[in-house]
């Protein structure tokens, strides 16, 4: 029944939303006047697409939790971080990319944007087999770093080895999602995701539960979803197409690539902090709780991608925008884009929060029913989790909002600051205090510190930017 509900569920998401999708992309431009409804049409493909995406990397943990056991599931949970402080990269490129090109279309110079589009992603597919190859080397040494030993360590190099061959296509779908975006082909990235949710769901069916290949058959799943991912843009910006960007000849360019790198810094600093502080919880979860608790914060992790996914899709629909608004000096455009873009935070924010608490029981039930203990310790971590809903949307647009504006430094500070400083700091000295509880609770203190410094940077920046 769960295996048909997910299916359903994305065949409804194409037929309701595929054909007005592609409309929604292409009737508005970077250079229109956004209004609230505007900004939500405009940015509604990029938040599905990031929902969807976060749906199919869960589905791997719903088939291998309910199907092949509780170990191989805490295993995954231990060993993914690692390969997405690696993803990050992809984000880096993406992001700080989109933000540059963006900038250079508002400035009127598509020939050099499509030039730099094209550096960037050559680099990236360069950076991805480098890191594949480096990463089979040291898999092992960095599954034993983690914690992993005995039959979890067997499964996280089972799982990692065969992640590890998509991994170049795990980057370029990261790069290629907010420049799909920026070349005003929102619609283009909805369709890819939704292709690689379907590739993703149909073989974690064929490979764990038609055909039992277990653990292996959920890491080919994902690949094969990545190469769909990863392959479509490449394919589609190398061919002639309607887009503002095209794939072609490039030259050297240390400048923009320094400027990519940078503009995309905080991105890149968040994922990889994410990930340290998912692996320091693993660490906390294994000395207080055990086994239970790696799989229970792994549920929440899942739940955490497709929240996230809002305010994600929210604010790398809304990124270029503003990056166009700026190169161009429209500041009152510039000014109304963000203000209506606050409000919308805001109303997400409570909204999901509200929902989060009302799921936690049906949540923990779909993903870890068949164990009364393990369900009865999710449902509550959630709960508690779900607070920092209301506090992590605005983080998340604040540090995209100076990446827009071409300001790396300030968007790493305070992305790095919010995931790794707080949030290590409380996921270490909190559990002291409150026990249990209190490694919960950590990242609401975490989120509620870097607001504070996020709400500081925007006054300080707004005679700077006019926003």
């Amino acid at each position: 029944m769960k295996i048909e509900n997910i299916k359903l569920f994305f065949l409804s998401l194409r037929s309701k939303i595929d054909n007005r999708a592609n409309t929604m992309g292409q009737k508005i431009s970077l250079a229109d006047h956004f209004t609230s409804r505007r900004l939500l049409r405009y940015t509604l493909p990029t938040i599905v697409m990031m929902i969807a995406t976060s749906i199919y990397s869960v589905v791997d943990g719903v088939f291998v939790s309910n199907f092949v056991g509780k170990t191989p599931f805490a295993a995954i949970n231990l060993i993914y971080p690692a390969f997405m402080v690696i993803g990050a990269i992809g984000f880096m490129m993406g992001s700080g990319g989109s933000a540059l090109v963006a900038k250079i279309l508002g400035e009127g110079d598509r020939h050099r944007a499509g030039r730099t589009f094209s550096l960037i992603v050559y680099t990236t597919i360069a950076l991805g087999l480098f890191f594949s190859l480096l990463c089979l080397i040291l898999l092992e040494p960095i599954a034993i770093g983690l914690g992993a030993e005995g039959e979890i360590l067997d499964d996280c190099l089972r799982y990692g080895r065969l992640l590890l061959i998509g991994m170049p296509f795990f980057l370029l779908q990261g790069m290629f999602q907010p420049f799909m975006v920026a070349a005003e082909k929102p619609s283009l990235g909805l369709k890819v995701s939704l292709c690689a949710g379907l590739t993703n769901i149909v073989f974690d069916y064929l490979l764990i539960v038609a055909f039992p290949f277990g653990l292996e058959g959920a890491a080919v799943a994902t690949v094969l979803s990545q190469i769909v991912a990863g392959t479509i843009p490449l394919i589609y910006f190398s061919r002639p197409n309607s887009s503002l960007l095209r794939l072609g000849a490039t030259r050297w360019d240390g400048g923009a690539l320094r400027q990519t790198c940078f503009n995309g810094s905080s991105e890149m600093a968040t994922n990889i902090s994410a990930s340290i502080v998912v692996m320091l919880y693993n660490h906390q979860l294994l000395r207080y709780i055990g086994e239970d608790g790696v799989a229970a914060y792994g549920v929440i992790g899942y739940v955490l991608f497709i929240f996230l996914a809002v305010f994600l899709g929210y604010s790398t629909g809304s990124a270029p925008i503003v990056s166009y608004n700026f190169g161009a000096q429209r500041y009152d455009e510039l000014r109304g884009v963000v203000r209506r873009s606050g409000r919308i935070i805001l109303l997400l924010s409570v909204g999901l929060t509200l929902l989060a608490e009302l799921l936690a029981g049906p949540l923990a039930q779909f993903f870890v029913g068949y164990d009364q203990g393990l369900f009865l310790l999710t449902r509550r971590a959630f709960s508690i989790y779900s607070i920092s809903f209301l506090l992590c949307g605005a983080n998340v647009y604040i540090s995209s909002l100076f990446t827009a504006l071409n300001n790396g430094l300030i968007s790493a500070v305070v992305s790095f600051s919010r995931s790794l400083i707080f949030e290590c700091g409380a996921v270490l000295v909190i559990p002291a205090l409150m026990g249990i509880d209190g490694i919960w609770w950590a990242v609401t203190f975490a989120e509620g510190a870097a607001l504070i410094m996020g709400i500081i940077f925007l006054m300080v920046n707004q005679k700077r930017y006019n926003y």
